[in-house]
């Protein structure tokens, strides 16, 4: 039992050690388009022309305050496309409130036959009601195809969500850098707001997990088989999203914004990721129960609905984060020592993420309940979906077959 436990600790040890160094590295790498170098302006004329995407089913809580950030952007050229997604609740309402209250000196760059058949601007917000879903499309994907099949005549699709805060200067900034860089596709992650214990020790677990899964820094290699995607924050050059076959090629993904960022990847486009303090803000989950609930509808398809995927993730994510804190309790002598390193290289990652984020290094404690908690959150997901055959989410329920026929 001694030399299990050197060498399966050393085996755990090299594999946190490997991703502390890797991370530690890459993480500096990414560039921060909030410093003051790219605190650029240009001249409306010259300035792309973007159209902000906007999807929203049954949203009421955040989107008024959602779309009066967007409509307060300091970039002149753009326009907001707002989606009511077959919502039941007042998210519809509200949006035609807020378009009909907001008024703007400057024309929209996109234009629409009027009804004495001549072209007038578009106004700087435009709202789209859905009332009805084809058949073998996701919700939100089949609004954000929608919307970009009338943002025609624009150099830049940016899809974003409701709840999504923008700071005036977001835009502007990005835009700096895509043009600067030639790249095709932008994501900038957003600050995550969390408010109570629960959510940050689950989105803390979660965003350590998910820069392991995809090494943000790796994205911009075109050889790297990292790619990236986010909901909150996704620019796409328009011709390239065409290019890739639009969000019909995604019309029943489920995780849609990380394979609009794979396939604009293995098309071979220039893909880059960018941090951003304060420029985008979300308040993604409220509460440990909040995470569980949301994942739930998605964690299953990241393992392509594979069950034998969903398992070998939950031995995979007990082995790495749950044993090193049993084990150093369990052992004795110098059998302790591998799992201390890896104890030692947790709280390194830990306190990196406290200097970015409202998680303090304490939470560190609390890794082995949030690795339990995710491994619930993938047994639920997997066993929901196959009981019920399908996914459902939002009121809508779809079939596990077209889910999985859909898969990129």
């Amino acid at each position: 039992m001694s030399y299990f436990h050197w060498i399966a600790g050393s085996l755990l040890a090299l594999i946190w050690l490997s991703r502390v160094i890797d991370t530690s590295i890459g993480v500096r790498t990414l560039v921060n388009i909030a410093r003051p170098e790219w605190d650029r302006q240009s001249p409306i004329g010259d300035s792309p022309r973007v159209a902000i995407i906007v999807p929203a089913r049954n949203e009421e809580a955040s989107i008024a305050q959602a779309l009066t950030r967007l409509l307060s952007l300091d970039y002149g050229n753009y326009q907001v496309i707002a989606i009511d997604d077959r919502s039941s609740d007042a998210t519809g309402r509200i949006m035609d409130e807020v378009a009909a209250s907001f008024t703007s000196e400057e024309p929209s760059f996109i234009h629409e036959q009027g009804n004495d058949g001549r072209r007038r601007p578009s106004p700087k917000l435009k709202v789209i009601h859905i009332t009805e879903l084809p058949a073998v499309w996701m919700g939100k994907a089949h609004a954000m195809w929608t919307a970009a099949k009338t943002a025609t005549n624009c150099d830049w699709l940016l899809f974003t969500d409701a709840d999504v805060m923008f700071r005036p200067d977001c835009l502007r900034r990005a835009i700096a850098y895509a043009e600067a860089e030639k790249a095709d596709h932008v994501v900038l992650f957003p600050r995550t707001i969390m408010k109570r214990p629960g959510e940050k020790m689950m989105l803390a677990f979660f965003q350590m997990m998910f820069v392991f899964g995809h090494r943000p820094w790796k994205v911009a290699e075109p050889k790297a088989k990292d790619h990236i995607g986010v909901g909150a924050f996704n620019l796409v050059r328009r011709k390239v999203y065409e290019a890739v076959g639009t969000y019909a090629a995604l019309r029943f993904e489920v995780v849609d914004d990380m394979k609009l960022g794979k396939v604009i990847k293995n098309a071979g486009f220039r893909q880059r990721n960018v941090l951003g303090d304060d420029l985008l803000q979300i308040r993604w989950a409220m509460g440990a129960r909040g995470v569980v609930r949301n994942l739930t509808k998605n964690f299953f398809a990241v393992m392509s609905f594979q069950w034998w995927r969903a398992v070998g993730f939950c031995v995979a994510a007990a082995v790495l984060n749950v044993m090193p804190f049993v084990a150093v309790f369990a052992v004795h002598g110098w059998q302790r020592a591998p799992y201390e390193i890896e104890l030692a290289c947790i709280f390194f990652l830990y306190a990196g993420m406290s200097l970015y984020s409202d998680v303090r290094p304490w939470y560190f404690f609390l890794h082995p309940i949030a690795t339990l908690l995710f491994i619930y959150t993938m047994l639920r997901s997997m066993l929901l979906t196959l009981w019920h055959g399908g996914v459902e989410w939002r009121g809508t329920r779809y079939p596990l077959a077209d889910l999985r026929k859909g898969l990129v």
